[in-house]
């Protein structure tokens, strides 16, 4: 398993990211997770933000993901927290479930970031495993059975866990599809974000 997770992953740069947003239209980021990854190996600490809308966070998106005004009263704005956001995504390869609407949310926010290449774990799993019926994230989590664990010695909150569960639900599925970067990056890159070089 190793060594096909390692031949899929060899040379690449990739941003495995989760976002939290406030449930206003246009969204604002309200928290952020970001776990590096560089020829496989992790970069640790995985970094998380939390971030103090102009709009208060609703109890619809607060319900969802557990992150309410209260918890960010003495948070940065987001001007105060893109110039480190910014340069630990750029020259990367992201990746997040649900990636198309990860990527909006980012690009909103990033207006000058511009990722080489959008993976979405979401259409990942649908094409390793097609017999299942839902492909929440919490769904697959369970279905891998992947345990919920510390990372590097602390419990993370919302969106670091969720950050930290795509990148073990990726690496579940290139180990059990026997993937190799091409076949992951065909299975996962969706049409509106496939960069011309591997355009159909």
């Amino acid at each position: 398993m190793i060594g096909q997770i390692t031949a899929a992953l060899a040379g690449r740069r990739l941003s495995v990211v989760d976002v939290a947003d406030n449930g206003s239209r246009p969204p604002e980021i309200v928290g952020i997770g970001v776990l590096n990854v560089n020829d496989s190996v992790v970069d640790l600490p995985l970094r998380t933000w939390l971030v103090r809308p102009v709009v208060p966070v609703s109890s619809v998106a607060a319900n969802v993901h557990g992150i309410g005004n209260g918890d960010l009263g003495r948070c940065p704005l987001w001007h105060g927290v893109a110039r480190e956001v910014e340069p630990a995504l750029t020259g990367r390869v992201l990746v997040a479930h649900d990636a198309p609407a990860v990527h909006r949310v980012l690009a909103a926010h990033l207006p000058a970031w511009r990722p080489p290449l959008v993976l979405d774990t979401t259409a990942l799993a649908q094409h390793v495993w097609p017999e299942l019926i839902h492909y929440e994230l919490s769904d697959l989590v369970a279905h891998a059975e992947l345990a919920t664990v510390d990372v590097d010695g602390r419990r993370l909150n919302r969106v670091g866990q969720h950050a930290w569960d795509t990148w073990s639900l990726l690496l579940v599925l290139v180990a059990a599809g026997s993937l190799t970067w091409d076949d992951l990056v065909e299975a996962a890159t969706t049409k509106d974000f496939r960069p011309a070089a591997i355009g159909r």
